[in-house]
């Protein structure tokens, strides 16, 4: 028995250790164990959203190590990478990913995630990287995560996780990046990331952080990257990192950080490259160690309270490229503040530098003319600073920004600077510079801002600054020029922000091309000598909100053109010569804020209503025969005009009734047979006329100068659309003629005055009143009377196909709002409308702008009334199964039977909101051989967004503010990528997967928050 005994036991060794090898084999683990990996794979497939094919080869015809984003391990043939970044995947990520349990490196990120990060990624006890950046994932962060021991790299940064950073990260030793910057996180930065020794890269960027910086986290000495910018930290500068040998970049920006900046702050930080502190409260002096910092690239301590002398020995930091020191109160007023700008001559690496809003005294270095060429910006404004600007500047060839202004600088603008070809804004106003404007500043062709008021400058304005083709404000008032108005100047059709020339010596007239002038906002030419009468072309300045001709020596009268500025503000004609009546259309700009016509010869009744209603808005001192107006006044009575008239008067007054009553005896009989010839065929359009006013052909035709081809701005394929000054209050008006010989006008006709009688929102157009009558020929004519859109259609101005606005392009802002209206008035429609509806025709075209750029969305003829069994089918699509969806999408893509959907308006808009920013129709020719504007706008997402950005927003950011800076580019990207997603999502095939009209309209507010640096 012993030993069957012990022949058993060693039997079973055998099949054990037989077994042991079998399992290990590279058979065994192909055919076998690796069949765990390849369902958990098939279900994370099928919880994807995969529009490019990426996982098509997750199939049963290949190995699975041969999968796309697959990589299996030599020896047992499982799965060690999943790689699927930038990959354009939406979806969430299953939690089969759990089963996975040879995986070291998770790559997802730049794709389209969302959900929660599912809790079983902490069984991946092998886990060395999880990469999940630029996602929509949220939730918290998955405390079990503590259990990857082996974790190096953690990367969830930019998506939409909240809570706290769990504490349990605090145990992953081997940690060396850790990046969970632009999130929602919320509460203190815990202690123990003190115990995460091995950790090099530690962001948590843009977040709601708060409280002090811990002292734990100065043990961390492999640190190299620690960026806590954009957040809510306080207290003191965090003082134990300057022990940190390692750091090379340390960013703390936009904080509630306050104290003084630790002495020694470099001294024991002989690797750092970045130095970034802006937007605190720290205060007291710049400490002298940075001296040491040799390796310093960029020094940015903007916005604080720091003050005193600047003492840093720059000649030692040869690589800064970036000195920043703007809003502080730097210097001491005296005459050696700028010694240190000398020791910069030895950066020849540099810039950027910004003295901005500081105390610095003492005259300008001549030195600067020795500064870098690489030298792209040079602010040195609001300072005490005297001198002269040196004739050297010239050598910085590659400035785009000089700005000197608020100081006390002297003598004259050098014609040096006609030479610096890249300058794109050269501000240089209240010193008290003389002499004359150089002609050499016309050389200046990229010149976008010249700010030159508040000095001592004479002689006449260079017409060779017509040739700064894209300049958008001058300003040389307060100086003592003299001459003509260089009607080279007025051809500037840029000129869109202001031009200032008051308070100078000039003459002459004003000249007729200032009617070149359409988009500009603000006009002053007050305290000069100019004469003349005001020119009627003044008229086509139809963008004026402030326009100031006052002390001058205009005489005549204000010409009745002037009508067409609606959109003034303030008018000031003060102090000159002008006589006659006040003209009756200064009651009817409804934008009026202030009328000044004081001293002058006006004469006659004062109007009573519109900006004369009220005494604070109106200023008519000096004008002795004036009478009547509001009693607050206190002006006389004007005398009675009695029971006589004028014969003329009574003509004017017959002669339209007569030639009314014999065209209406004549037409009665025409009206009679054709509504009796027609009425058992037409639909009935009483609740139009009962809604809306009516109104004769004979006043429209009238208001569009009998439909004559220079009043059309528009045509359709129903119809044309005129422009129109109806009636005696003159309204400038939209009068759309609808064709009804076109099959189909006159349903379109129907069904838009209907869609206009049930909706009323900002962002829709608005209807004035309608005409269904005949004409002089006794055909029918039917007309929607809509209110005029000064800026025409968003079409224009995307593709500029009208001259009205040739030569000007949408800024990105202006695209955000725009997108943001029309995105508002559909979410309306289909939510807030009753009953819903869908517009059916979203695009360019149909994006009506008024004065102030504010989009409404016009064009109802393919409108739509949601009835409440499509609704409830809408809503039992969200409802469905997953079996089913496929099935439900496509009815619903093409229309749930005979109604419309809004699914088709999401996609719309998708389009809208890609054209408007990629600058490309859908039609154009780059998109062939089955590329689309869709598909070309999701292969770019991402990293490759810039690139296919309409050019001409990249140009305005760069034009608004100088240069773009790298904090502001991060911005600027996150901004496009947000809006070029959003597109993408709503013009997806599937109508299942577009979005809500009220998440793109949150998406779209968040976006544009974010961008402009607002907490949302």
């Amino acid at each position: 028995m012993p030993n069957i005994s012990i022949s058993t036991s060693c039997l079973a060794i055998l099949i054990w250790c037989f077994s042991l090898l079998l399992i290990n084999s590279p058979r065994f683990s192909a055919g076998q164990t690796n069949e765990t990996d390849r369902l958990a794979l098939l279900a994370i497939k099928s919880q994807l959203h995969d529009p490019s094919g990426v996982t098509s080869s997750w199939n049963n015809t290949i190995n699975l190590c041969q999968w796309t984003g697959v990589t299996c391990g030599h020896r047992h043939q499982r799965v060690t990478e999943l790689d699927l970044s930038n990959q354009r995947i939406g979806g969430i990520l299953s939690p089969y990913v759990g089963n996975l349990s040879f995986l070291r490196y998770i790559n997802l990120s730049d794709n389209s995630f969302h959900g929660e990060i599912p809790q079983e990624i902490g069984n991946l006890l092998r886990l060395e990287k999880l990469a999940l950046p630029n996602n929509s994932f949220s939730g918290t962060i998955p405390t079990n995560l503590s259990r990857c021991s082996n974790l190096i790299q953690l990367r969830v940064s930019n998506n939409k996780l909240e809570g706290q950073i769990p504490a349990e990260i605090g145990s992953l030793l081997k940690l060396q990046t850790l990046a969970v910057g632009k999130n929602y996180l919320t509460g203190r930065l815990p202690d123990f990331v003190g115990n995460l020794s091995a950790l090099e890269v530690f962001s948590i960027t843009g977040n709601s952080l708060g409280g002090k910086i811990p002292t734990t986290l100065g043990l961390l000495r492999n640190l190299v990257d620690l960026n806590v910018g954009e957040n809510r930290f306080s207290g003191m500068f965090p003082r134990s990192i300057c022990n940190i040998s390692s750091l090379e970049w340390i960013y703390l920006p936009f904080n509630r950080f306050s104290g003084s900046l630790p002495l020694d702050i470099a001294v024991n930080l002989p690797n750092l490259k970045a130095l970034a502190i802006g937007g605190n409260n720290f205060f007291g002096s710049i400490p002298n160690s940075l001296s040491n910092a040799s390796n310093l690239e960029i020094l940015d301590l903007t916005s604080n309270q720091l003050k005193g002398k600047v003492s840093i020995d720059f000649s030692s930091l040869k690589n800064l490229s970036w000195l920043n020191l703007e809003q502080n109160n730097l210097g001491m007023g005296t005459a050696n503040d700028l010694d240190f700008v000398t020791f910069l001559t030895n950066c020849s690496s540099l810039k950027v530098i910004s003295l901005y809003a500081n105390q610095f005294g003492g005259e300008l270095p001549h030195s600067i003319a020795n500064l870098s060429s690489t030298m792209t910006d040079f602010r040195i404004g609001a300072n005490q600073i005297s001198g002269t600007i040196p004739p050297g500047i010239r050598n910085l060839v590659n400035l785009i920004a000089l700005t000197m202004e608020i100081n006390k600088l002297h003598g004259t603008i050098p014609d040096t600077i006609g030479e610096l070809k890249n300058l794109q804004q050269l501000s240089l106003y209240n010193n008290s510079l003389q002499g004359s404007i150089p002609s050499s500043l016309g050389n200046l062709t990229k010149l976008v801002e010249l700010p030159l008021s508040y000095n001592n400058l004479q002689g006449n304005i260079p017409s060779s600054l017509g040739n700064c083709q894209i300049l958008r404000m001058f300003n040389a008032s307060r100086n003592k020029l003299t001459g003509a108005l260089p009607h080279q100047l007025l051809s500037i059709t840029t000129l869109t922000l202001s031009l200032d020339l008051s308070n100078n010596l000039l003459n002459g007239s004003l000249p007729l091309q200032v009617g070149n002038l359409k988009n500009l906002v603000k006009l002053d030419i007050s305290g000069n000598q100019f004469s003349g009468v005001i020119p009627v072309t003044l008229s086509a300045c139809v963008s004026l909100e402030y326009l100031n001709i006052s002390r001058n020596f205009f005489h005549g009268i204000i010409p009745l053109s002037l009508s067409s500025l609606k959109s003034i503000k303030e008018f000031n004609v003060s102090s000159n010569n002008l006589s006659g009546l006040i003209p009756e259309f200064l009651k009817n700009l409804s934008f009026m804020e202030f009328l000044d016509l004081s001293y002058n010869h006006f004469e006659g009744e004062v109007p009573k209503k519109g900006v004369f209603s009220n005494k604070t808005k109106i200023s008519l001192q000096g004008n002795v025969k004036l009478c009547g107006g509001i009693d607050e006044l206190h002006l006389p009575s004007c005398p009675s005009k009695g029971s006589i008239k004028p014969k003329i008067t009574l003509l004017r007054v017959l002669i339209p009734v007569v030639v009314s009553c014999l065209i209406l005896s004549s037409c009665l009989t025409i009206i009679y047979a054709r509504r009796r010839r027609f009425a058992h065929n037409s639909v009935d359009t009483s609740p139009m006329e009962k809604q809306f006013p009516m109104v004769s052909y004979a006043e429209l035709s009238k208001a569009t100068s009998e439909f004559a081809s220079s009043n059309m701005i528009g045509q359709g394929s129903f119809g044309s659309v005129y422009k129109g000054i109806l009636g005696e209050d003159e309204m400038i008006v939209a009068v759309k003629v609808i064709n009804l010989k076109q099959k189909g006008a006159f349903r379109s006709f129907v069904t838009e005055c209907e869609a206009l009688r049930n909706i009323r929102h900002r962002n829709l157009i608005k209807i004035i009143t309608i005409c269904s009558s005949i004409d002089f020929k006794g055909v029918d004519f039917k007309a929607l009377v809509l209110e005029y859109m000064e800026n025409g259609s968003l079409e224009d101005w995307l593709h500029q196909s009208n001259d009205q606005v040739e030569g000007c392009k949408l800024s990105l802002i202006q695209r955000v709002n725009i997108a943001i209206d029309v995105a508002s008035a559909i979410e309306y429609l289909h939510h807030h409308c009753q009953p819903a509806m869908v517009h059916g025709d979203l695009k360019p075209s149909n994006i009506l702008l008024d004065r102030d750029m504010v989009s409404h969305v016009g064009d109802f003829g393919l409108a739509k009334f949601l009835s409440a069994t499509t609704l409830i089918l809408l809503i039992k699509l969200h409802q469905a199964q997953s079996g089913l969806k496929e099935q439900l999408a496509m009815l619903l893509q093409y229309g749930l039977g005979s109604e419309a959907c809004m699914a088709g308006d999401v996609y719309s808009f998708g389009i809208l909101l890609l054209e408007m920013f990629i600058g490309k129709r859908p039609t154009d020719v780059t998109f062939k051989e089955g590329l689309t504007l869709h598909e070309y706008a999701k292969m770019a997402l991402p990293e490759k967004v810039m690139e296919i950005i309409d050019p001409s927003i990249l140009m305005d950011v760069i034009e608004n503010n100088s240069k773009i800076r790298e904090d502001r580019r991060a911005k600027l990207e996150e901004c496009l990528n947000a809006i070029i997603r959003i597109g993408v999502l709503c013009s997806m095939e599937s109508p299942f997967e577009r979005m809500d009209m009220r998440d793109i309209v949150a998406k779209l507010c968040h976006t544009r928050e974010s961008f402009l640096g607002r907490r949302v």
